[in-house]
């Protein structure tokens, strides 16, 4: 390149080559300089696209500071970099800036600044509304461009019901505005909508596909949008974006359906994309979430690049299933190459260490993670580091955290302390803790549950009487209890109680056999859990026909000889039956892997991998 050329044919070269590396962006700038052709406009404005798209943030604000004037090129180049960048805070600085100036926005300032806001989350509803508003009030209201982003921006939000006013208002809709309501129906949970609008759209093509399974994955439909895949690869869409396998791989994470999982793996491999970093990351974490852990670690392994959520997706995985001592090295290794954690990786770290007991370490990442990276801890962390200290014993320690913590314990952070001091028999102090939690009018039915049994412990029977009154005015019930057990080629769902199964009397058969080998052992049931007044041989009865137990049993039937046997249940394993799967693990000699509300539980050789704390 020569700078003799004309400049019109300079800046066009300079538009190709500058966008293709950092390092040839910086040297073309020290030439522009040199050549004392910085001052020109159009040369500024093209080198400051270049150093967006080439994730140059820094270099871009200081050469936009440096303008003597800045036109809405410039504005909208800087805006579009820090999108691209997934800086939105910095974008949004920047938008108050440039208003503050008065300078007037075009529709290509507007749509990066709606872009911005969305990318924002709903927490910056009031950020985005004030965005549409200036659109509004401004000479390009009527701009399809910037009302798609619009659409899209209320998507993100949850306010679907906004979305649909803007997108109404455009005059000729194209597959962007198409795809983003379809995406913020299906997102909100409002299916029939989504579906609807999906059946009417011109543009049925995978973007369009992706958005609704995406959606409805996002909204806790991962069945439905597992058989709508299904439909998409009937049709013989073609799979050009892996966005679309992603999120079906995470509808099977969430369903815990190892078979469908390996499923979508093979299809992942067969289109060969199982390089693509977001698709390996999706398939750890189902892996981990099927407790198929030798299969997450396998993948992480082969991975050629990882990413903060590689890190943190195996971290999480194996300090859910009780390696701590796993996570911990993992944490190591990850920052030896050189990849900084986020807010999530320390959330994992916590929990591996509340479930080894490793206080003082936990301490150390707490520290760290606010010293040295600067996160600053949500209740989560508080939560668990509250955790870990509860189950260690340091119950005045966890008590003074509750109550110094900068942001408000919610309704679980209370009823965990609770527990623990249950589980450590500290009456005087569960008592007090019990007396706060009834205070705030608990909505989780568990919770007047071990409320009840706190003060039952304690013989405060008024307490005991007082709390079922609560639970009568309130109409407190029990969300049913479910037990789903995965065969491979079948799954089977069992719920408390349940006597309608075409193999009942197998399965009761091979409980009763269960329950007299148990008992030989030692077993006594505790009926703790049960709230119900009735007598001890009914609450024995009901405790035996907990959906877990039966699904385990129709498991030892069903499922080919010393395989492990997989449950998911939809709420925590009571204590009872925690007991009687370690029981189980040994008389069957057989391994057990519970996914419950709360965490994994591996039961083998009558041992559980939660250290029977959870």
């Amino acid at each position: 390149m020569t700078f003799s050329q004309p400049l019109h044919a300079l800046q066009s070269q300079l538009c190709s080559v500058a966008r293709k590396s950092p390092s040839l962006a910086k040297k073309l700038h020290a030439q522009i300089i040199k050549a004392g052709l910085n001052g020109h406009e159009p040369f500024s404005n093209t080198l400051l696209d270049a150093y967006g798209k080439c994730g140059l943030i820094q270099d871009a604000l200081q050469l936009f500071d440096a303008l003597p004037q800045r036109d809405s090129v410039a504005w909208a180049s800087l805006l579009t970099a820090c999108n691209l960048a997934n800086l939105p805070q910095p974008a949004l600085s920047i938008s108050r800036s440039l208003l503050h100036t008065g300078f007037h926005p075009d529709h290509f300032v507007f749509a990066s600044l709606v872009k911005a806001c969305a990318n924002l989350g709903p927490l910056h509803v009031k950020q985005g509304k004030q965005a549409h508003a200036r659109f509004l009030l401004s000479p390009f209201s009527d701009d399809d461009v910037v009302k798609s982003s619009l659409v899209d921006m209320y998507a993100k939000f949850g306010l679907p019901h906004y979305g649909r006013a803007v997108f109404d208002s455009i005059s000729s809709l194209n597959s962007i505005s198409w795809t983003a309501m379809i995406s913020g129906y299906a997102r909100s949970g409002r299916t029939f909508e989504a579906f609807q609008l999906f059946r009417e759209t011109p543009y049925r093509n995978l973007f369009a596909w992706t958005a609704l399974i995406s959606g409805l994955v996002q909204s806790g439909n991962g069945v439905d949008a597992f058989h709508l895949f299904v439909e998409m690869r009937r049709e013989g869409v073609s799979i050009v974006d892996p966005l679309v396998l992603s999120s079906v791989v995470g509808a099977c994470a969430n369903l815990a359906v190892l078979e469908l999982g390996k499923q979508i793996h093979g299809l992942v491999i067969t289109l060969g994309y199982e390089s693509c970093l977001f698709i390996s990351n999706s398939l750890i974490d189902v892996y981990a979430k099927c407790s198929d852990l030798v299969a997450a670690k396998y993948i992480f392994c082969k991975m050629c690049r990882k990413d903060v959520v590689s890190w943190t997706s195996i971290i999480v995985g194996t300090a859910q299933h009780g390696q701590a001592e796993m996570a911990l090295a993992l944490y190591d290794d990850m920052v030896l190459a050189g990849v900084k954690p986020n807010e999530v990786t320390f959330v994992g770290l916590m929990y591996a260490c509340s479930h080894a007991g490793l206080v003082s370490k936990g301490r150390a990442l707490f520290r760290s993670m606010v010293e040295d990276y600067g996160i600053k801890p949500s209740l989560q962390h508080y939560t668990c580091l509250l955790d870990l200290f509860s189950r260690s014993g340091h119950l005045g320690e966890a008590e003074n955290l509750i109550r110094t913590m900068p942001l408000n314990p919610d309704e679980p952070t209370w009823a965990a302390l609770l527990s623990a001091c249950k589980h450590h028999g500290n009456t005087k102090m569960a008592v007090r803790i019990a007396d706060h939690l009834l205070k705030i009018k608990p909505e989780d039915p568990s919770s007047y549950i071990l409320l009840s049994n706190i003060y039952a412990g304690a013989g405060l029977w008024e307490n005991v009487s007082k709390v079922r009154k609560v639970m009568m005015v309130m109409e407190v019930k029990k969300e049913p209890g479910y037990s789903c057990v995965d065969l491979g080629k079948e799954s089977h769902v069992f719920y408390a109680g349940e006597t309608s199964h075409p193999m009942k009397d197998e399965i009761i058969g091979l409980m009763r056999k269960l329950d007299a080998e148990m008992r030989k052992r030692g077993y006594v049931p505790d009926t703790s859990s049960v709230l119900h007044d009735m007598d001890q041989q009914e609450k024995e009865r009901q405790l035996f026909m907990h959906g877990e137990r039966l699904a385990v049993a129709y498991g030892l039937l069903k499922a080919v000889p010393r395989t492990i046997i997989r449950v998911v249940k939809n709420l925590r394993v009571c204590e009872d039956c925690h007991t009687v799967l370690k029981l189980i693990s040994t008389i069957a000699n057989r391994e057990i892997h519970v996914r419950d509300a709360k965490r994994y539980h591996h039961f083998k050789d009558g041992n559980c991998s939660c250290n029977d704390f959870w």
